[in-house]
């Protein structure tokens, strides 16, 4: 039986990276949670722990998650590493308190 060769931009080193769904990962996460921020201030859908838009943020990247799980037929993990998803959840987090920042500030009188 013959061992297989891999290819030679793979010899050596493992497979890491899908740059595009990695950057379709972190781009809607960034701008999602920025978006969410924005709008933290107004708490448009009340005073609810469920109602919070930080936590709207989350249960809207899992319904998107699962929804990328349905249309694929695949594991999330495969398509985009746990490492990534957490660093998007992490990158969504921060720039949902950039953009809650920007709204206290600009909201309050000077």
């Amino acid at each position: 039986m013959k061992e297989r060769k891999l290819p030679s931009r793979t010899a050596g080193r493992d497979e890491t990276g899908r740059p595009f769904s990695l950057w379709a990962w972190y781009g809607p996460m960034v701008l999602g949670g920025l978006g969410f921020g924005l709008f933290g201030e107004w708490r448009p859908l009340g005073d609810g722990v469920f109602a919070h838009p930080v936590v709207l943020f989350f249960i809207l990247v899992g319904v998107a998650l699962l929804a990328l799980r349905a249309l694929l037929a695949r594991p999330v993990p495969e398509v985009i590493p746990d490492r990534a998803l957490g660093i998007g959840c992490a990158l969504g987090l921060a720039s949902f308190l950039i953009g809650n920042f920007f709204s206290a500030v600009l909201s309050s009188p000077l």
